[in-house]
């Protein structure tokens, strides 16, 4: 595999949840950034690449390869070889209790992320990147931020050389799905991002930027925890593609 323009070498990465908002913002700043030369999106179904994905995949620029790998996430320890070979992965796989019920939740955010956790660690990633949330607690009373606690627990148990777990707030985007409530808090929370910008919200790309970041110099030491404010400092801190 040829180097990739951001440093990123003959190095692969895998990445999981890219349907999602974050995801999209990640694949499209992978791409943009050539940190890797190969990038493998890892879903249950294809995903159909917008305009500037579908660009940077196809070229022109030597030294990236796109795949995508359709995995059926019941079954997720048939699909091991998806995560074979992989240097780098990056998770922002998640649904709702709203979408999928409370037992789906916990199926997807905890189950899903620490079964491909130990998949990748099998077939030889050295650095998991985690897209978690603020105020994630093994011990809390709320389900959606115990359920964050215990896959970063599980993660972490996992042994990676590295782990890096993001606890971004709440997220700024424009969704592709309607969710009218949010949408209502988005334009509340955009607007008090204006006068406290690392307070309580952050933009999907700021937190797509932190993770590229985090995985082109990961620092010392085993585990990462990077919370709201650290993540709004490192993804404001890459550099657009070609200053």
């Amino acid at each position: 595999m040829a180097a990739a323009g951001g440093g990123g070498g003959s190095r692969s990465c895998f990445v999981l949840g890219a349907s999602g908002e974050t995801g999209r913002a990640l694949l499209r700043e992978l791409l943009a950034q050539r940190a890797f030369a190969r990038v493998t999106l890892i879903g249950r179904r294809r995903l159909s690449l917008g305009g500037a994905e579908e660009a940077v995949v196809r070229g022109p620029g030597p030294g990236l390869a796109a795949e995508q790998a359709v995995v059926d996430f019941e079954r997720l320890g048939e699909h091991a070889a998806a995560f074979q070979g992989h240097d780098v992965g990056f998770c922002c796989l998640g649904t709702t209790r709203a979408k999928a019920g409370a037992d789906g939740f916990v199926r997807v955010d905890r189950d899903y992320v620490a079964q491909a956790a130990e998949l990748a660690r099998a077939g030889g990633c050295k650095h998991f990147i985690l897209q978690s949330s603020r105020g994630a607690n093994a011990q809390s009373g709320f389900l959606y931020l115990r359920v964050k606690g215990e896959v970063e627990n599980l993660v972490q148990a996992v042994g990676f050389d590295h782990c890096t777990i993001l606890r971004p707030a709440v997220l700024l985007c424009k969704r592709q799905e309607s969710r009218p409530m949010e949408w209502i808090v988005q334009q509340f929370l955009g607007a008090v991002a204006r006068l406290f910008p690392t307070a309580y919200s952050v933009p999907v790309e700021t937190v797509a930027k932190a993770m590229v970041a985090c995985a082109l110099q990961p620092g010392e030491g085993k585990v990462k925890v990077l919370e709201n404010r650290a993540v709004h400092e490192l993804g404001k801190a890459v550099p657009q593609q070609g200053a």
